[in-house]
């Protein structure tokens, strides 16, 4: 969150996914059970505060970059209610704290709210790990990104140039 006036960034508090499904590796298709790997906004036409899943909202999946890549699906949701079927759930009492500062955002002008997802923490071992992995350079690109947010306190901007994700200087 951005403490008002302020020119950065802070993390306001850490929340654990409670239940996600697939394996290692950005969603596809609709109905493959991945839970996107990315960079999304939430707007205000996606809250839902009648969710059959306590509350939700939408993170705008696919963005750009996915349909460059004819990436399909929708309704891609962080809720509650501890499970999932490509959605991000958190517990009820998590959802409850970020759908309220999601809401409030978006509610005082804040035209989206930036949500990046990561399937891990993109240090250098880690990336070695996967250097096999056929979402390698889809990773590196993500770490990119990952180290601008770091290093700037702001989230990333990406666009996707030729199949790739590019860190736009801001």
């Amino acid at each position: 969150m951005k403490p008002d006036k302020a020119e950065c960034y802070m993390i306001a508090k850490r929340y654990p996914i409670a239940a996600w499904s697939g394996k290692l590796g950005p969603k596809e298709k609709e109905g493959d059970r991945q839970t996107p790997e990315g960079f999304y906004e939430v707007e205000p036409s996606g809250l839902n505060p009648r969710s059959n899943y306590h509350l939700s909202f939408n993170i705008g999946y696919p963005n750009a970059y996915d349909r460059s890549l004819n990436r399909t699906g929708s309704f891609i949701m962080v809720h509650g209610r501890d499970v999932s079927i490509g959605c991000l759930a958190m517990t009820d009492s998590g959802i409850e704290e970020i759908y309220t500062m999601v809401e409030q955002a978006l509610v005082h002008g804040q035209k989206n709210v930036p949500v990046q997802i990561y399937p891990f923490v993109p240090t250098p071992a880690r990336l070695s790990e996967e250097k096999d992995s056929p979402h390698a350079a889809f990773w590196a690109d993500m770490a990119r990104a990952w180290d601008w947010t770091e290093r700037t306190r702001t989230p990333a901007r990406v666009k996707a140039v030729h199949g790739r994700l590019v860190v736009v200087e801001q």
